[in-house]
């Protein structure tokens, strides 16, 4: 098909393009997407005319009516209440960790190749003082949740309580690979 989605030094796969999809392109050849970081993506002529053409407005008093439109629609395609942009992956994770752990001495349970663990400074524990209990990556991104399950702790309060498992997807230093949503729902049984 005239998607396939590369990774590094692997593909993950082939995704059907719509007649729509060929028609916008005018063409059938692939088109390569480069799942590693948000900050290797380039965009295509026709965003960066979206960007010059968008409404804008001051974030600070919440009247930017594109950034509105976009936190509205996200919300909506996730069935959730609300949405809150932010301009990067690293702010994303800290207000998820800050939201999600209570106070100093909790933990987030994270791969040791974890974007939020190799590349965020410890922002968690530096701003949040959540720390960051690593376990072993598998190869395609994943962590092994019987891993997982023997790194969290007893109830001691000599103990870090671990109250996040923070995955990644796509996973950056695991070449953009994606975990499937089995997967993320397995991971996600385990954590009730």
């Amino acid at each position: 098909g005239p998607y396939q989605v590369l990774f590094r030094n692997m593909t993950a796969g082939v995704l059907p393009a719509t007649d729509s999809t060929a028609a916008v392109n005018h063409s059938t050849a692939a088109r390569h997407v480069d799942m590693r970081s948000d900050t290797v993506t380039q965009p295509t002529a026709s965003m960066r005319q979206a960007m010059a053409n968008a409404q804008v407005g001051d974030d600070v008093f919440g009247d930017d009516p594109t950034v509105k439109a976009l936190e509205r629609r996200v919300a909506e395609m996730l069935g959730k209440e609300a949405g809150l942009f932010v301009p990067s992956g690293t702010m994303g994770n800290l207000l998820a960790v800050g939201s999600h752990c209570s106070g100093r001495g909790e933990e987030v349970i994270c791969g040791k190749d974890s974007h939020m663990f190799y590349y965020e400074q410890g922002g968690a524990a530096s701003l949040m003082g959540v720390l960051l209990h690593t376990v072993t990556n598998q190869p395609d991104g994943s962590l092994d949740l019987d891993e997982v399950a023997k790194s969290i702790k007893p109830d001691d309060p000599h103990f870090a309580a671990a109250k996040v498992l923070a995955l990644e997807n796509t996973h950056n230093r695991m070449g953009g690979t994606v975990l499937s949503v089995e997967y993320m729902e397995k991971a996600g049984a385990f954590c009730k």
